[in-house]
């Protein structure tokens, strides 16, 4: 009779009361244990949520910074072309100045001639 026990109600039992009542205990150590990891799962599911979503909204700032980054790049190497072709003008106008100055002079200096000319002509006559 060393297989069968008898629990205290009297019902026969194929384990002993002990190890019946540590395995009820193991049992329910198990579920209070699978349902904590449940929730455990539950939590880092929530937390890889969260921080994919913040992944993705980082990423788009990224993004956008990148795309900010190249505008102003882009911007800044207009100007400089833009500054580069003023500064050209600057240097054609500058010429034309000078051809225009040297160009007044040289027609002051036949007015000059000229009515030099005229009034030896008007005192010689």
């Amino acid at each position: 009779m060393s297989g069968l026990h008898f629990d205290e109600l009297w019902k026969v039992r194929l384990l002993d009361p002990d190890a019946s009542a540590r395995t009820q205990e193991l049992k329910d150590e198990c579920k209070n244990f699978t349902e904590k990891m449940d929730r455990f799962q539950q939590l880092v599911d929530g937390f890889i949520e969260v921080i994919n979503k913040l992944a993705k909204c980082v990423e788009e700032e990224k993004l956008l910074a990148i795309g900010s980054r190249n505008s102003i790049k882009s911007m800044e190497k207009h100007r400089e072309s833009v500054q580069q072709q003023l500064h050209a003008l600057i240097m054609e106008k500058r010429v034309q100045l000078e051809r225009y100055r040297v160009e007044y002079e040289s027609l002051l200096k036949a007015e000059v001639e000229q009515k030099d000319f005229i009034n030896q002509l008007l005192r010689q006559s």
